[in-house]
């Protein structure tokens, strides 16, 4: 999926999240986006391989693209991480929650991703796409669609 696909499936998934979550929406909404394009580390032309290019070429020799950072285990050592460094918990959630949405997106291409890293068994869903498809394109849209469902019923004024 594209950086914007990953980056709509965040804001969406930490919006539902909030609806049944106590957590501050708007905490929740910056954490998404933020974890969302944080398992790309490992892809240097994403748009966090480009603002941390040494880190980015540094996970990626080590371990490629779609391993390591799309698995279990990161998102189980990132969430220790998050508990001991970050103050807000609304923003650790957020952040968990955007990651989670990144991997379930990727899980929907044809390349899938290493979910059970170390073990080189590749996870996609049934149903798959390619990057930057047409089929890609109409869940943007539906996520476009549920990222507005989702806001509105958090974030009405009237």
């Amino acid at each position: 999926m594209t950086g914007k696909t990953h980056i709509t499936g965040g804001i969406a998934a930490s919006l539902a999240f909030a609806q049944v979550s106590h957590y501050e929406p708007a905490i929740l909404l910056i954490g998404g986006v933020a974890g969302a394009l944080i398992p790309d580390i490992c892809h240097g032309s994403s748009k966090i391989g480009r603002s941390l290019p040494i880190l980015s070429k540094l996970i990626s020799t080590l371990f490629g693209h779609r391993t390591f950072t799309h698995s279990l285990l990161f998102l189980l050592l990132m969430t220790a991480l998050f508990q001991a460094v970050l103050p807000n918990e609304a923003l650790a959630a957020g952040i968990l929650v955007g990651m989670i949405s990144h991997i379930v997106l990727d899980m929907a291409t044809k390349r899938g991703v290493k979910l059970l890293f170390p073990l080189r068994v590749t996870v996609r869903l049934p149903l798959t796409t390619s990057t930057g498809s047409f089929v890609e394109h109409l869940v943007f849209a539906a996520l476009s669609v549920l990222s507005v469902y989702f806001g509105y019923g958090l974030f009405n004024l009237s």
